[in-house]
């Protein structure tokens, strides 16, 4: 089977999405699968041109990718990471992407089974329909969030009625007419199928964001060396985390005299109006810049809690943070400002502690009962254990892989379609 895969975050940039399709490819190509990715230079999440990265990325190069697809590079736009410049940057290169694509496939240089396009960027659904229409590939649309739902709670598009309310409509319209069109949908949640479904999508899977318990399972046991509560914040730094309400919590903490060191370790577009606040309040928290991969260990090994946190909205109870897959295998307490389906998960797994999203005071009272009562950070095996049967990515490719191969025409390979190119 080949695979064309098109992606608007892509290796070697850092983040959730990357990671997963990172695993997912070197697996579905030691099963014996191809797969061709179509994807722009790396600048994420600076919306700028990364100089160490251009030469080798830059657009109309291809290479065969560190874990083994054949990855083909298009233009993008800089932005300023807020939602208008960011869209018309990923409207640039979704265009990009059919265009590439499709000149590949009429050239014979490539010749997909099937296509999948993961959102976000949801324009990379378009850029994947038209594809799917032109050429008579199966379409699978991947919703790694909750859209359409999230653009209700988007900064700029939260005024209900006129001019705001048509866009609003219009777009949540388009998304699930292309959703309902695709020959399968994934998500990476239980609840946002389950919503998708409601809505009359009859084909929804299930392949959750997974993470590689050996790597987190190096993580030692907490170190009760030092007289304070230390808290981890690590990943993306932006709109929604809501970690401003770690921040007002961390100075409440830090004026009652109690011995609190809260840490953020990241970068994301509110990472400035983060600094700002945290310097107003006179810097609670240490807040540093992305790490290295193979770094993340040393930082859970300071950790006495991890934070996981998602602003107060309903469509995030839908859905379920990557991060907490990665601190559920650390062993580590989890502080989290969680709803819906993560809370439950939390609960389930006996992995830590629950604060209602956005409630400062909540959180205040938290961490007081843990300076007070150490004994409640020590959390068993329930997570590494949930992660390894639920989480781990050799079973998430080769459900994803019996799902790719459900969609193909039976008994009809891309060699016998290419006349048809």
């Amino acid at each position: 089977m080949h695979v064309l895969l098109l992606t608007h975050y892509f290796e070697p940039e850092n983040g959730a999405p990357q990671r997963r399709w990172q695993q997912l490819i070197s697996r579905f190509t030691e099963a014996g699968h191809s797969v061709s990715v179509i994807a722009p230079s790396p600048h994420y999440p600076s919306g700028r041109k990364q100089p160490e990265h251009y030469g080798l990325y830059r657009p109309g190069t291809s290479a065969t990718g560190e874990h083994g697809g054949k990855v083909y590079r298009v233009g993008w736009l800089p932005h300023r990471g807020d939602i208008v410049s960011r869209s018309v940057d990923h409207c640039f290169t979704a265009f990009q992407a059919y265009r590439t694509a499709a000149r590949l496939i009429n050239r014979g240089r490539i010749r997909p089974d099937v296509v999948v396009a993961t959102a976000p960027a949801v324009e990379t659904l378009v850029a994947g329909h038209l594809l799917s229409r032109r050429f008579g590939l199966p379409l699978v649309c991947e919703m790694r969030d909750a859209w359409p739902d999230l653009v209700t709670y988007t900064p700029t598009l939260q005024r209900d009625g006129g001019v705001v309310g048509q866009i609003k409509g219009l777009i949540h319209g388009a998304i699930t007419r292309m959703q309902r069109r695709s020959a399968e949908v994934v998500t990476t949640t239980r609840e946002f199928a389950r919503v998708l479904e409601s809505r009359g999508l009859e084909h929804v899977h299930v392949v959750r964001n997974g993470t590689i318990p050996e790597v987190f399972e190096q993580v030692p046991s907490r170190s009760t060396g030092h007289g304070e509560l230390r808290a981890l914040y690590m990943g993306n730094l932006g709109r929604s985390q809501g970690l401003d309400v770690v921040i007002r919590a961390a100075h409440n903490l830090q004026m009652l005299g109690l011995p609190v060191s809260v840490r953020f370790v990241g970068t994301g577009h509110a990472r400035r109006s983060l600094i700002a606040l945290n310097e107003r309040l006179g810097g609670p928290v240490e807040i540093l810049p992305s790490v290295a991969p193979a770094d993340v260990v040393e930082h859970y090994r300071w950790a006495d809690t991890t934070i996981v946190s998602l602003r107060p909205w309903e469509p995030f109870a839908w859905t379920i943070p990557s991060k907490l897959y990665e601190l559920l295998a650390s062993g580590r307490h989890i502080t989290g400002l969680l709803a819906g389906e993560s809370a439950e998960l939390l609960a389930e797994t006996g992995a830590g502690d629950l604060v209602t999203p956005g409630d400062v005071a909540g959180l205040v009272a938290l961490w007081q009962e843990l300076l007070a009562n150490p004994e409640r950070l020590e959390i068993g095996n329930g997570g590494r254990v949930w992660v390894r049967e639920h989480a781990a990515y050799d079973a998430l490719a080769e459900r994803y892989l019996e799902l790719l191969s459900g969609v193909l025409p039976t008994g009809e390979s891309a060699k016998e379609r290419g006349g048809r190119h």
